[in-house]
């Protein structure tokens, strides 16, 4: 008999996270052929996710709950409920109800025939313009930076061998991004289509700013592609620098009444130097991530966990 683990980060899901619990015991009910357990991380949400959270470890056998001391985003949440977790297959996805649980036996099948991860993917997503603006920038990321293949769609709903939660969390480093980790175990993915849900209660705790960092953190912490195309703009516009230079060389020689320009060399002073900028500060921030992972910064801190009303104290 295989066991699932569920595996749900939690923020600002006090008002959801009772139901989604409930679809899963229901829907677990009907598959006698599994066992499971569900892992609860409170990301420092600043409502009663928590105690929410302690409650349903007291009346369920089942669930455990981990709290966070700070709130280190929704990645760094999955590894530390990931590490929890001791399923033969490992299902991760949302608290508020968005991710349909009641359909994870699609997930279920796919992985028995053969899958080693199946994500969910959404005819219909129901997420704001906003949320999905940022998926449609993801899915580009991770196409051109991480070699993900077109046809396949990524979301925060999938189910994963245990084999490959087990090479995920062999990545100790400060910056998980568990789509990466799950791209460099296998390419056995798979899609199964499922129904994506409207948001009932609250908003999306993604800002553009968590955004724009989960997209730096992704082709920062995978792949050194930015690091080649800022060698080869340097490239490129070191040669038309040099290119340039002997044009206007050879055009003073054929006419020297021709002026110097001094606004058309200082845009091109201002241009190569706000590039040389950017190719800077892209250095610095792989030099700064090295940096931080020598130092050990943690993934995560656990201030408490949970174990069917136990309460241990966290590491």
């Amino acid at each position: 008999m295989s066991k699932i683990s569920f595996v749900i980060p939690c923020y600002r899901s006090a008002r959801t996270i009772e139901s989604v619990v409930a679809e899963i015991q229901s829907t677990m009910a009907m598959m006698p052929e599994y066992t499971y357990n569900v892992i609860l991380v409170n990301d420092c949400s600043p409502d009663d996710t928590y105690e929410v959270i302690k409650n349903l470890c007291a009346r369920y056998s089942s669930i455990t709950g981990i709290s966070l001391a700070k709130n280190f985003g929704q990645h760094a949440a999955l590894m530390a409920g990931l590490r929890r977790s001791d399923g033969d297959i490992v299902v991760c996805l949302d608290d508020d109800g968005q991710t349909p649980a009641n359909e994870v036996g699609k997930l279920l099948d796919s992985i028995e025939r053969g899958s080693d991860v199946v994500y969910a993917s959404y005819g219909d997503k129901k997420h704001s313009a906003f949320r999905n603006f940022g998926t449609w920038m993801n899915d580009i990321m991770t196409r051109i930076m991480l070699g993900k293949p077109r046809e396949l769609h990524l979301t925060s709903y999938f189910a994963a061998r245990r084999f490959v939660v087990d090479s995920m969390l062999r990545y100790e480093n400060s910056y998980p991004y568990i789509i990466g980790l799950v791209l460099r175990a296998t390419r056995n993915i798979t899609n199964v289509p499922v129904k994506h849900r409207s948001r009932t209660v609250g908003a999306s705790g993604y800002t553009m700013k968590k955004l724009l960092g989960l997209w730096f953190n992704g082709f920062t912490a995978f792949s050194i592609l930015p690091l080649r195309i800022a060698t080869m703009t340097g490239v490129f516009f070191a040669g038309a620098g040099f290119l340039y230079g002997i044009y206007t060389v050879v055009k003073k020689f054929v006419n020297p009444d021709v002026p110097l320009g001094f606004s058309s060399l200082m845009a091109a002073v201002v241009f190569i130097g706000g590039m040389l900028m950017i190719m800077l500060g892209l250095i610095g921030e792989y030099i700064g991530r090295i940096y931080i992972s020598i130092n050990n910064s943690p993934q995560y801190v656990v201030r408490e966990e949970i174990h069917s009303g136990e309460l241990d104290c966290g590491e």
